[in-house]
């Protein structure tokens, strides 16, 4: 039995795979923090293309906790960071420091997707292309699994049924399959696949139809398996003075927030929270009005969870509507904003 694990950090690849791997995971660390949010930048000339290519090097070369993606459809820039302050700060320094004009689109929170229950999938792959035929056979079983455990492989054929040199490519084929989900296209986390039947051709089998059969067969097994959206959960930490407690608490539980606890700093609160990202943003500009500016707040990335079934309130715009994702898998051609290589300094 073979045992082969997803990186969950990868997030959705949209660049050539040289550009994505050598500008993010170079520079990136391992425990690098969550990108749980991310925004669109649409360079205006051929010039400005290149110098919001320069700036983002440069950038992540000081701040390696977010990272890009292209749109190879729009030509848009996707940039994915930790909270909205970040991205803020990054589009004033690339427009201030590097000059870049671009259209820049409303941040988005960057949900993931699961799965509820097990179920099976079967995908059968037969094609002839140029005279020569390809065949693929794939049956898996599609499990939830634990929170923060990622994507697990196993592979429990026998070599009569598909040979070891196949194994790979339907693990690559769930894969790519994993980054764009069933449900609403965002990625799928935490969720377990057993190979546990199949078959092949010794003449017409081939690497590129397995991992086709191994796409299919999962996309077909995800349906089945009531797939769900997660959301970011945000630790929310708000500083505030007595006379503010009950309206920041009150605001907070307006935004499907939890109360944690509360402690006394001097003459203010420190008030802690647990909050949907999605319920976050404008929330400093909300805050300063409600406190005449007295009160401050940090966030940080707690964790995922299922999000809540019912009506979001788009018209709202403090919330960010479950949209899209804005990066697709590359179809044959490079992205329009070339990246350049990491300084070695």
């Amino acid at each position: 039995m073979s045992v082969s694990y997803f990186n969950r950090t990868s997030g959705i690849r949209s660049l050539t795979r040289a550009q994505d791997t050598e500008l993010n995971d170079k520079i990136q660390p391992m425990d690098a923090p969550q990108q749980v949010i991310f925004i669109a930048i649409e360079p205006k000339t051929k010039s400005d293309q290149e110098k919001l290519a320069h700036g983002l090097r440069k950038l992540m070369a000081e701040d390696p906790t977010f990272r890009i993606n292209s749109d190879v459809q729009t030509g848009e820039t996707i940039v994915r960071g930790t909270d909205e302050l970040q991205l803020e700060t990054i589009v004033n320094r690339l427009k201030r420091e590097f000059k870049v004009e671009a259209a820049v689109g409303k941040p988005h929170v960057a949900y993931k997707e699961t799965v509820t229950q097990v179920a099976e999938g079967e995908s059968k792959y037969v094609r002839h292309i140029g005279g020569y035929g390809n065949y693929a056979h794939v049956k898996i079983r599609l499990l939830p699994g634990k929170a923060g455990t990622g994507y697990i492989f196993e592979s429990q054929v026998a070599d009569n049924k598909i040979p070891k040199r196949f194994i790979h490519s339907i693990d690559e084929g769930i894969m790519e399959a994993l980054t764009r989900g069933v449900l609403a296209g965002y990625p799928v986390d935490d969720v377990r696949v057993e190979l546990y039947d199949g078959s092949f051709h010794e003449v017409d089998s081939s690497e590129m139809a397995f991992k086709m059969a191994g796409s299919m067969a999962f996309q077909n097994a995800a349906k089945k398996a009531k797939p769900v959206l997660l959301e970011p959960i945000m630790a929310v930490e708000v500083v505030v003075p007595e006379e503010y407690v009950g309206e920041v608490i009150g605001d907070l539980n307006s935004r499907r927030g939890c109360i944690e606890g509360m402690e006394l700093q001097g003459a203010k609160q420190i008030i802690k929270s647990s909050v949907p990202l999605s319920e976050m943003l404008c929330y400093a500009r909300d805050l300063r009005l409600r406190t005449e500016g007295r009160a401050t707040y940090s966030m940080q990335f707690a964790r995922y969870e299922r999000l809540p079934s019912g009506p979001h309130h788009d018209d709202d715009d403090r919330l960010a509507p479950v949209v899209v994702p804005l990066t697709l898998q590359p179809k044959g051609k490079d992205s329009s904003v070339a990246l350049p290589e990491p300084d070695d300094g």
